[in-house]
């Protein structure tokens, strides 16, 4: 099965969007922030991006969650 686009549980900041893109990416999420608030900066589409992202991507299952460890 393939790679799914999710939302972030862990390390979103306001609702995951931009730590899925990342995840999904394979690449730092900081650096997909910056370019994001870029494109809202410069060019004002970014921001319609994001809302339509937080209203279509789904959240991560909980199963990916957590570890699943004993908690150390």
């Amino acid at each position: 099965m393939g790679k799914k686009l999710y939302k972030c549980r862990r390390e979103g900041k306001i609702d995951g969007v931009c730590a899925g893109v990342a995840k999904f990416f394979g690449i730092d999420v900081t650096l997909v922030r910056l370019i994001w608030m870029c494109s809202i900066l410069f060019g004002g589409t970014g921001i319609v991006l994001y809302i339509v992202c937080m209203i279509v991507m789904p959240r991560e299952p909980r199963e990916d969650f957590f570890d699943g460890g004993d908690g150390n």
